[in-house]
């Protein structure tokens, strides 16, 4: 209500205040947007580290949004040492949970060999799983991945059709 002003006056900090007290008796969302508005200065100073360990509580209690979000933390290294295989292993979290932009992470990450040996089968598998769910980029992928016979048998009819 505070974040958007919705029958409130609009207040940053009045947000932040309650996500804040919801975020310490666990609640899985409220963590997430804590960890939001700590980058982002909204209502707090920025911490990139504050972010991280909001995003981290609610991964690990499975919330697969910020299971990636701790995935790019990781690859980036913001607020944390840069750990590309760590990356990873919160990307994968999240993609074996249907979450598809870790899917696609995990197929770029496997075809180019970042974090874990490389695979282009396995990166395939992952582009296709976004690609099912919709995603043009793992789309994109999996069509380049047929043309080239990359991971997969080489066939234009399933490139381009």
């Amino acid at each position: 209500m505070y974040e958007k002003g919705e029958g409130v006056k609009q207040s940053h900090i009045e947000a932040f205040r309650w996500y804040e007290k919801a975020a310490h008796q666990g609640h899985i969302r409220a963590q997430f947007y804590m960890g939001v508005l700590y980058p982002q200065c909204l209502g707090v100073k920025q911490s990139h580290i504050e972010a991280f360990r909001w995003y981290e509580k609610a991964a690990h209690q499975g919330y697969t949004q910020t299971q990636f979000d701790v995935g790019n933390i990781f690859e980036k290294g913001q607020g944390v040492a840069q750990r590309i295989t760590e990356a990873f292993r919160w990307y994968e979290k999240a993609a074996h949970q249907g979450f598809a932009d870790a899917q696609v992470k995990v197929g770029y990450m496997y075809k180019t060999g970042q974090g874990v040996k490389q695979s282009k089968t396995e990166a395939f598998r992952w582009y296709e799983k976004a690609a099912i769910q919709g995603v043009a980029l793992a789309q994109y992928h999996v069509s380049l991945m047929y043309a080239n016979g990359e991971g997969v048998a080489k066939s234009y009819t399933e490139a381009f059709c």
